[in-house]
């Protein structure tokens, strides 16, 4: 346990920090996943038209190419695209793309497609009795969508939001190949120093079980709160 003792004796701050870094990259490449997939998922709701046509594109590309080439393109060209689209208009900025704003674009964007097509069934699953029922009353748009429809399918959508958040969280270890200090990163350094690889991949693993295993009484609590009023069917 010296190993992993936090000072100069072990490595235990390297990870923890490591750890850290690997929770803001999940939740921060999470929430824009997440904001975006919203987007995506009312832009093509119906279906057809030009905006389900470039969000099938969109979705074909990110969930057709691996993870870590999309981290790759954005920590090794992302300064240059955005250079690229700000030169038309005469800004000229100089821009350095760190691994974590690398990887919490690349990361939000792969699986935006994921949760839009997620969040997308789970608003078609709504009854449409509710859209109906908010149009008699007269209910404005906003709050239709705040208050009524998106309560509701995100109640649907749960399991595959939490699925998607577990596989989100195991891939931001790709991140620690662009270079950030991450706890597979911190973890290879501190195996490599120690020749005791065991320990500290044992370590890393163990955090991402905890983690997992934390997410399940959080979900079971926002899915009873999204619950309420729903009448369960007897057996």
């Amino acid at each position: 346990m010296e190993l992993l003792a936090f000072g100069d004796t072990g490595y235990g701050d390297e990870l923890f920090f490591g750890a850290l870094t690997t929770i803001q990259l999940a939740v921060f490449g999470y929430v824009l996943a997440l904001a975006l997939g919203l987007v995506f998922a009312v832009l093509a709701l119906k279906g057809k038209g030009p905006r389900w046509w470039l969000f099938r594109v969109y979705a074909s590309i990110f969930t057709g190419v691996p993870s870590l080439l999309i981290i790759f393109l954005f920590y090794f060209g992302g300064a240059e695209l955005v250079r690229s689209l700000l030169a038309p208009i005469g800004i000229n900025v100089r821009l350095d793309v760190s691994p974590f704003t690398a990887g919490v674009a690349a990361l939000g964007l792969v699986y935006a497609a994921y949760l839009g097509d997620l969040i997308r069934s789970a608003i078609i699953n709504v009854p449409r009795g509710q859209f109906e029922a908010c149009e008699a009353l007269s209910v404005p748009r906003r709050h239709m969508w705040l208050s009524v429809v998106l309560p509701q399918a995100f109640r649907i959508a749960l399991p595959g939001l939490v699925n998607t958040w577990i596989v989100l969280l195991k891939d931001t270890a790709l991140v620690s190949l662009a270079g950030l200090n991450d706890l597979i990163a911190n973890a290879k350094v501190a195996a490599g120093s120690t020749k005791e690889p065991f320990v500290f991949f044992t370590a890393a693993l163990l955090f991402f079980v905890v983690i997992a295993t934390v997410t399940l009484p959080l979900v079971n609590r926002v899915a009873r709160r999204l619950e309420r009023g729903q009448r369960r069917a007897e057996v």
